[in-house]
């Protein structure tokens, strides 16, 4: 027909991390089978990628972007007609904090901020000082270790009787929590979502209780060794798919698709934590999330596309 000619070629990218990578060949299989686009994925990162479509107009798609760290570049490119915002692909965020094991926040109602936590050190017992209790921090080298490290200065977790543990590296900060649900042992620290770790492990995120505070955390909390950390919260990440005008413009109705579709991050969770069950791959997780997830995706297309694409499972 017309509208999957006009289709024609899409380059998509294929982002190195987890939940990015799933969206790409989901949304590959989408486009070729449901609406006969011709798809090539390209290998991504949130600045190259955004850079690339920028300034050159590919690829065509980004799917999962984390705009935060674009969004000035971003929103002059929109505002320019080079790039299109479409709908969140990631329905509430991308989500940090201080997260604890579900079955200790439900075993213990009081802690609902990470001041209570803070009240129980013995509840959280150190590595190698049961003493102590432990706020475990992110890999060295990434960002969330100086906001870490900054939070737990701000809330003079120290004298309430807490170490922060560095975990080295991200192998070493799921050990963690694996080790604490296999040992029915309290865990505090830093963690994200939508990840496999939350996906399997059901954590639950502690309120700093204040708001976020934007000057403060670009001044300050994201700042290595600020000298007075204020306590502050966590931003949300604002995640959407990105596209090229010309993309928009030879789409058809392929477009539909691309602006309604959208996960919640305990869904895209299962899907990576399957995949890591399972020793799967990217393409192999987003058929899982075609087999298993019928009753989202097909409200994302219409009754004669989720009819190709089931046919091409």
């Amino acid at each position: 027909s017309a509208w999957a000619a006009d289709c024609g070629e899409v380059s998509i990218a294929e982002m190195s991390w987890g939940s990015a990578g799933v969206a790409a060949h989901l949304d590959k299989f989408i486009l070729e089978k449901g609406y006969g686009c011709t798809v090539t994925l390209v290998a991504g990162d949130t600045m190259p990628t955004f850079t690339s479509m920028n300034e050159k107009g590919a690829p065509d798609v980004a799917p999962e972007m984390w705009v935060n760290a674009v969004r000035k570049p971003l929103d002059a490119a929109i505002a320019e007609g080079r790039l299109i915002q479409l709908a969140p692909l990631l329905s509430e965020g991308g989500v940090e904090g201080w997260w604890i094991p579900k079955f200790l926040a439900d075993a213990h109602s009081d802690i609902k901020t990470v001041q209570d936590a803070l009240k129980h050190p013995d509840l959280f017992p150190a590595p190698g000082n049961p003493s102590r209790g432990a706020v475990h921090n992110c890999p060295s080298g990434w960002n969330c270790q100086v906001s870490t490290d900054n939070l737990y200065r701000a809330l003079a977790a120290d004298k309430l009787g807490f170490d922060l543990v560095e975990t080295g590296s991200a192998a070493g900060l799921d050990g963690s929590i694996a080790n604490a649900f296999e040992t029915k042992t309290g865990w505090l620290g830093y963690y994200w979502a939508p990840t496999a770790i939350l996906g399997k492990y059901e954590m639950t995120k502690l309120s700093f209780g204040v708001e976020h505070d934007k000057a403060e955390w670009d001044t300050c909390t994201a700042v290595p060794d600020c000298p007075h950390p204020k306590v502050n919260s966590y931003p949300t990440s604002d995640v959407f798919t990105v596209v090229t005008r010309a993309f928009s413009e030879k789409a058809g109705i392929a477009m539909d698709y691309m602006k309604t579709r959208q996960w919640d991050n305990h869904t895209v969770g299962k899907v990576l934590a399957w995949m890591g069950e399972n020793r799967g791959t990217n393409e192999d997780a987003a058929k899982y999330f075609l087999e298993n997830y019928e009753d989202m995706w097909t409200k994302w297309v219409s009754p004669e596309v989720a009819g190709k694409v089931k046919a091409a499972l």
